[in-house]
């Protein structure tokens, strides 16, 4: 699945193989306790996590891999050498395996304790 036309998260997840919905409903727990005073929505076929109505975070199911979408330059930066091990995009990083929950965790605390440049 690279884009659904799900109209909420809990419809998208219901979609989701059963190898894969597992992982992703993780991260969207992860996402509704950590990112308060955001919002859950559907953008681009994927769940996303905004503030004041920009999209600071998102997540999908790739075809080879599931990918969690960081669009803070800030907190990219400051966790650089914890993402330099990983498979990462502009804003895109990358799990072909399992999902490293911890860094993932962080990454959320740091986005929601304050505000920044969303690079897309």
């Amino acid at each position: 699945m690279v884009q659904s036309k799900a109209a909420d998260v809990a419809t998208y997840l219901a979609e989701l193989p059963a190898d894969r919905r597992e992982a992703l409903t993780r991260l969207r727990e992860l996402c509704l306790r950590e990112l308060t005073g955001f919002t859950e929505a559907m953008a681009y076929g994927m769940p996303v996590y905004e503030r004041d109505g920009v999209g600071e975070i998102g997540f999908a199911s790739q075809k080879q891999y599931i990918s969690f979408y960081l669009l803070r330059s800030d907190v990219r930066d400051a966790f650089a050498d914890r993402l330099a091990s990983h498979d990462m995009g502009k804003g895109c990083l990358r799990f072909r395996k399992d999902v490293d929950f911890d860094l993932v965790r962080d990454l959320l605390r740091a986005t929601a304790s304050g505000e920044g440049a969303v690079i897309c």
